[in-house]
């Protein structure tokens, strides 16, 4: 069966911090076989990722919110769907040295930097360019990040693919190069509940990691290497439940075979996810005003502070080089 695309308009954007109007479009890949994925260019958000469960209803398993408008207010969007950058998770104190120079990146978080700033990927509209491949679908979003932006050096040239295919994948491909040496560290943000609703204290999660980072109470990284979790509460090498358990963690992977299995119950439905990455931050939504738990975060990317941490894996991008990371989520029911 071919796989189609549709486009429609969402609206346009109020502009904000001096940045114009902008129409935003959805665009809804669809397999054919029941999984059908639709983006928004605003913040390559995912909006909806609708999978049948075990009797072959179809659910939209991903938090959204009702309009543009909510996407564009902070106060009611946690990044919710949307694609993070210049640099994921945080940057101690905001400051980042590369070959001896300093800059300092914006302060959205206290005195530290988060998820690329207050004008971060998730906020610009982003250049949408669909294809199709007979059974796949593809939609390819484009950014370009001038120099100093958010206080980083170098333009980047940012690239996120979405991808839908039969047997019930989607893959996310994210690809950037640079003018000048700087870091990257690019993910999604979507919130899963693979009910379709209410929290998901009843899903049970599974994450290949034997070890974890350790934050201080600014959820920063302590000195040291990651923690072994082997028999706490935060080992998840075998699935456990989510009743009760309030996850902010983030989690070294022991090996690329996979990243993190989420299971609903009820539903019957699965999400299996395997990465390239060194890492997958972990969050149950316990903060997310009004939405307490409608979700859970399954952030694949670099480790939190690694731009100023010599013994993680490392986030430099020079010129020449092409950043790359890949996900995908695999979806069955049974």
């Amino acid at each position: 069966m071919a796989a189609t695309i549709r486009r429609e308009s969402v609206g346009t954007t109020a502009g904000h911090a001096g940045q114009e109007p902008t129409p935003v479009d959805a665009y809804t890949l669809d397999t054919g076989d029941g999984l059908a994925v639709t983006v928004w260019t605003y913040g390559a958000g995912l909006v909806e990722v609708l999978v049948p469960d075990r009797r072959g209803h179809t659910a939209n398993v991903v938090v959204r919110l009702p309009d543009l408008a909510s996407y564009e207010d902070r106060a009611r969007n946690p990044y919710v769907g949307s694609t993070v950058g210049r640099y994921c998770r945080c940057v101690s104190h905001a400051r980042l040295r590369l070959d001896g120079d300093e800059y300092l990146l914006d302060r959205n978080d206290g005195r530290h930097h988060v998820h690329g700033g207050t004008l971060g990927f998730d906020r610009y509209v982003w250049r949408a360019h669909p294809e199709l491949h007979g059974d796949r679908a593809v939609l390819r979003l484009r950014l370009d990040s001038p120099d100093g932006d958010q206080g980083y050096p170098g333009t980047l040239s940012a690239e996120v693919a979405y991808e839908v295919a039969p047997g019930g994948r989607l893959t996310l491909d994210y690809r950037a190069t640079t003018t000048a040496s700087t870091v990257v560290g690019l993910t999604n943000h979507a919130y899963w509940n693979l009910a379709g609703t209410g929290r998901v204290d009843g899903h049970t999660l599974a994450v290949n990691s034997t070890r974890t980072t350790v934050f201080d109470d600014e959820l920063l990284p302590l000195p040291g290497p990651p923690a072994d979790i082997t028999g706490t509460r935060l080992d998840l090498t075998r699935p456990r439940s989510l009743d009760g358990q309030a996850l902010d963690n983030c989690f070294v992977l022991d090996d690329p075979a996979w990243a993190a299995h989420l299971h609903d119950p009820a539903s019957g439905r699965t999400m299996r996810v395997v990465t390239d990455q060194p890492a997958v931050g972990v969050y149950t939504a316990d903060h997310f005003t009004g939405r307490r738990r409608s979700g859970i975060c399954l952030e694949t990317g670099a480790l939190p502070d690694a731009p100023n941490r010599d013994d993680y894996p490392p986030v430099r991008l020079d010129p020449g080089q092409v950043y790359r990371h890949r996900t995908v989520h695999h979806f069955s029911a049974g």
